[in-house]
Formats: structure tokens, C-alpha cells, sequence
């Protein structure tokens, strides 16, 4: 299994956070092969695992992931981006939610922060952890965070010793940065 950059740089923070975890929910949205949430799940976290309900194959990586690393009991669900399903609806309160790599596609970008805007408004004080590895200048959240009531802050990778040098090494042309945000309701930003 190939674990992207975005991942990695995530799964850093978590790490550097760690003592923070211990008793937290944390959902993770488009979870691959989920380095983000094991990461969580063994610093003390109760995780719950999603992906989109309609890539198979993708829920299949998080029950693998589970299972490589002795965490049989980790809810795995499906979601779809931008729609309320009985699976978003039945999810418990949550602290945290992770996302790495999920602002990949700008037609994406509205429903993936629908589902946050919902999830924000269901818990008024989670958070959500998310990485990114800027593909273009020309795609931004801004309007869409301002859109959502949403805002951000911009966490500088260096502060949890992440190298940005190596982080986002690639081949192909173009830049490749990873940046890290940390996104709540407007009025909860820290």
C-alpha cells in the first residue's frame, strides 16, 4: 500500500499530540488506508474509519489496515460527501475529525465541507485535522470556508517537526507543498 505525503504529515501531528488523544473521538473521512487513524487509535483515541460507500475496495484497505495492526474493533463506515445518509446521522459525538488529502478534486470541495458543516453543527467544538498537498494556486477553500461559516488556521509543519523538505517529494511537475489547517465553526477557532 502506498501512504501519501498527507498522510504521513497528519499522522506526524498526531503524534506530536499524542498525550491529547487518550479518550477522544475522532472520525476519519476518506480514510485509505487509514495511517491517520491507526495512528490515533494507538495513542488512546476511540477512531471510527470512513471512506466513500461507493469504493468498495477503499473500506476494504481501512478493515486491512485494522487488521495489520491489531485493531480489530475499529468501526469502519461508508459515507458519501455531501449527502446525510443513516450512517452520518447514526455517527456518536465527536471530539475530532481527520482528512487527509480529501481537497484533492475542486469539484469535491463543496460537499466534502457540507459534510463537515454538519458534522461542526452536530458538535459545536470538534475540529477538523486536515492536510493537503497543494496541486494548483488557482484551487482554494477560502470562499468555500467563508461560504460554510468556517474558518481556519494554518498550522506551520515545522511547530510538530514535520521536514517540509522531504514531505512531498514527486516527479511530476508542478508544486507539490503539503500544508496543514485546522478547520472549526467560525466562533471556535483556538
Amino acid at each position: 500500500m502506498y501512504i501519501w505525503p498527507c498522510a504521513v504529515v497528519l499522522a506526524q501531528y498526531l503524534w506530536h499530540h499524542r498525550r491529547n488523544l487518550t479518550g477522544k473521538t475522532i472520525l476519519e473521512i476518506g480514510a485509505g488506508v487509514s495511517l491517520p487513524g491507526i495512528v490515533a487509535a494507538k495513542c488512546g483515541a476511540k477512531v471510527i474509519l470512513s471512506d466513500s460507500s461507493e469504493l468498495t475496495h477503499c473500506l476494504e484497505n481501512c478493515l486491512q489496515s485494522c487488521q495489520m495492526n491489531d485493531l480489530p474493533n475499529i468501526p469502519i463506515t461508508g459515507l458519501t460527501w455531501g449527502q446525510i445518509s443513516p450512517e452520518l446521522l447514526a455517527l456518536p459525538p465527536l471530539d475530532i475529525i481527520l482528512a487527509s488529502d480529501v481537497f484533492f478534486e475542486p469539484e469535491d470541495f463543496e460537499d466534502t465541507l457540507t459534510t463537515v458543516y454538519y458534522l461542526v453543527q452536530r458538535n459545536p467544538h470538534v475540529q477538523l485535522w486536515t492536510t493537503y498537498q497543494v496541486r494548483s494556486a488557482e484551487c482554494s477553500l477560502e470562499a468555500l470556508l467563508y461560504k460554510w461559516e468556517l474558518q481556519c488556521i494554518h498550522i506551520p509543519l515545522e511547530s510538530f517537526g514535520a521536514d517540509r523538505e522531504h514531505l512531498a517529494e514527486s516527479a511530476l511537475p508542478g508544486r507539490h507543498t503539503v500544508e496543514m489547517m485546522i478547520i472549526s465553526l467560525a466562533k471556535n477557532v483556538l
